[in-house]
């Protein structure tokens, strides 16, 4: 009968390279033999402290948010990950720092019960939604976002973390919509389509008629659309406009937060106040749900130079 390999030594200089890798968290099975008896002692001593049934912290002071994270996931069942805000902002969203770790399980499993972390499940966590190569091991950033939007605590919130998740360059608009189907059901759906339109556009995300049914609800004087205003430069386009008034109107999406949109777009409002009009900005987000503030604003800066109101 051939003897069982004597398995290699575990040095010092790997121990301290694998609890550096790991942010000094780690679970059972990744103690090597050679150290068990070491890790007990320092249990028992309090020098470390136990985080779950199987998960250690070598030491015993607050946990960092990375540290509470790691030990989220060594806690959960395979085929967990890291989500939402907490995967977002570890592959690079800003502005967003998440308060609590935001851990996906499989459905069937029960709760971690680890303070400070919350658990979401799912039946929809393919390997489409995780990166294969990425540590720690956690959503991509398409389903991070759309998670993230799902689980926000308003709809503005919601939206703010989908359009700065564009605009910083963390996925594309596309990348986005093309993700959301696989999502499964969710919260905040047709707010979440309709804000990944606003991202692609800015009077074209809006049906033509939203617009128009502020002006005909509120008795508004009928613009002109799309309008022709001639630059030093060249032609550029109003959403919409009352010559008579000077009174122009743009409907913005995210396209008008891109720097070479937003540049373009203050040389057009200033090509506007050279010639005496006014351009009022909305986003196309008040358009369909503050149609009544929209109005009002369209209301007095009319009047202001000269209708006699409604």
């Amino acid at each position: 009968m051939t003897a069982d390999p004597i398995p290699e030594p575990f040095d010092d200089e790997r121990w301290t390279a694998l609890i550096d890798d790991e942010r000094g968290v780690v679970h059972r099975r990744e103690i090597p033999a050679s150290y068990a008896g070491h890790a007990r002692r320092e249990v028992r001593a309090k020098r470390w402290q136990r985080v779950g049934r199987d998960v250690f912290v070598v030491h015993n002071g607050p946990l960092t948010p990375e540290q509470r994270a790691l030990a989220a996931l060594k806690i959960a069942p395979a085929g967990s990950a890291l989500s939402g805000l907490t995967a977002a902002s570890i592959d690079g969203l800003s502005g967003f720092d998440p308060a609590e770790v935001h851990v996906t399980l499989p459905c069937g499993y029960r709760r971690l019960k680890l303070a400070g972390v919350v658990e979401h499940f799912s039946r929809f966590l393919s390997s489409s939604d995780i990166h294969p190569l990425r540590r720690p091991r956690r959503t991509r950033p398409a389903r991070s976002l759309l998670d993230s939007a799902s689980w926000a605590s308003s709809d503005q919130h919601a939206r703010a973390i989908l359009l700065a998740g564009v605009q910083q360059g963390l996925v594309s608009a596309q990348q986005l919509s093309d993700a959301l189907p696989g999502r499964g059901p969710c919260a905040r759906h047709a707010l979440i389509a309709e804000t990944l339109d606003d991202a692609q556009g800015g009077i074209q995300s809006v049906p033509e008629w939203r617009f128009a049914a502020i002006i005909r609800t509120y008795a508004l004087p009928e613009p002109s659309r799309q309008l022709v205003r001639q630059r030093p430069d060249g032609r550029s386009y109003l959403d919409a406009g009352w010559d008579e008034y000077a009174l122009y109107a743009e409907v913005d999406g995210m396209g008008h937060l891109e720097a070479r949109r937003w540049e373009a777009d203050i040389d057009r409002a200033n090509e506007i106040v050279i010639s005496s009009g006014v351009l009022l900005r909305f986003t196309s987000y008040a358009v369909r749900h503050r149609a009544e503030a929209v109005a009002s604003t369209l209301i007095r800066a009319l009047m202001a130079r000269g209708w006699p109101g409604p």
